[in-house]
Parts: C-alpha cells; sequence; structure tokens
C-alpha cells in the first residue's frame, strides 16, 4: 500500500457516512421510543403513534446497526495499516555533475540478419513452422530488428 490510509477518500467516506447513519438512526430510536413511551403512559396513544413508532424504531435500529458496522470496519481497516510494514524508501544516489557521458557509444545499434541467403519469403516460411502457434509479434516471428 503505497497510499496512507488517512489520504484516502474511501476511508474517510465510510467513516463519515458509518457516523451519520448511526447518528441519524441513534436519533431515530430515541425520538420515537420516547413518543411512544410517553403517550402510552398517559392513555392518550394513538394507532399512529404506536404502530408507525414501531416501525420507524426497526427502521432506525437498522440504521444504528449499519453505522456501528461501518465504524467497526473503519476501525478494522486502520488496524491492518498499521500492522502492515510500509515499504523501505528508495536510496537514490546523488549525481555526479562532473563525470562526463558515454552515451553516445551505447547508443550505437547495428542490424545483424539472422540467415542472409535466404529472401525474405522463405525465411517468413521457415520461421512460421517454428513458432507452432505461439504468439509474438511480427519482428519476432520474423526474426528481424525493427528500430
Amino acid at each position: 500500500m503505497n497510499k496512507s490510509l488517512t489520504r484516502s477518500i474511501g476511508f474517510w467516506l465510510l467513516l463519515v457516512l458509518s457516523l451519520a447513519s448511526a447518528g441519524v438512526g441513534g436519533w431515530l430510536i430515541a425520538g420515537q421510543i420516547g413518543t411512544m413511551t410517553s403517550t402510552l403512559l398517559d392513555g392518550t396513544a394513538t394507532g399512529i403513534e404506536v404502530y408507525v413508532g414501531q416501525s420507524l424504531v426497526v427502521v432506525g435500529a437498522a440504521l444504528l446497526g449499519a453505522g456501528v458496522i461501518g465504524i467497526l470496519v473503519a476501525v478494522a481497516l486502520s488496524a491492518v495499516q498499521a500492522l502492515l510494514p510500509s515499504p523501505a524508501p528508495a536510496v537514490v544516489e546523488p549525481i555526479d555533475w562532473n563525470s562526463e557521458s558515454d552515451t553516445a557509444d551505447d547508443n550505437e545499434t547495428t542490424m545483424v540478419e539472422n540467415n542472409p541467403t535466404h529472401t525474405d519469403g522463405e525465411q517468413i516460411a521457415e520461421d512460421d513452422e517454428d513458432q507452432n502457434g505461439s504468439s509474438g509479434s511480427t519482428a519476432t516471428a520474423t526474426k528481424i530488428s525493427v528500430k
């Protein structure tokens, strides 16, 4: 993992949405349970407050559960990231600007033909038999140098 977990948009999105879901779920549960309790104890409860309140408590519980699971996943990701060893930094040697480069001699290339006695058509036909279905580019199949 080259990217830090705290710099990951997905991680922060998971954490924020999990906290929001848990908060909304807890708010729904607390509000509906409070309303149902007070109206049932007063004796003024209607069917809407009782039956709809129960459904909203179930929805709130689902949201609260999803939020808690998301928070646990975020904590687990943080723990796994902490346990994984970080890659060792690459050691870069300083550039010696005083030395001269011999790249002009290294860039010279020569073209060598494998079988100069055959024409191109004969060479291709012979190489097709040697290929036996292996994949490769045309230059590899015909053994010609390509610049």
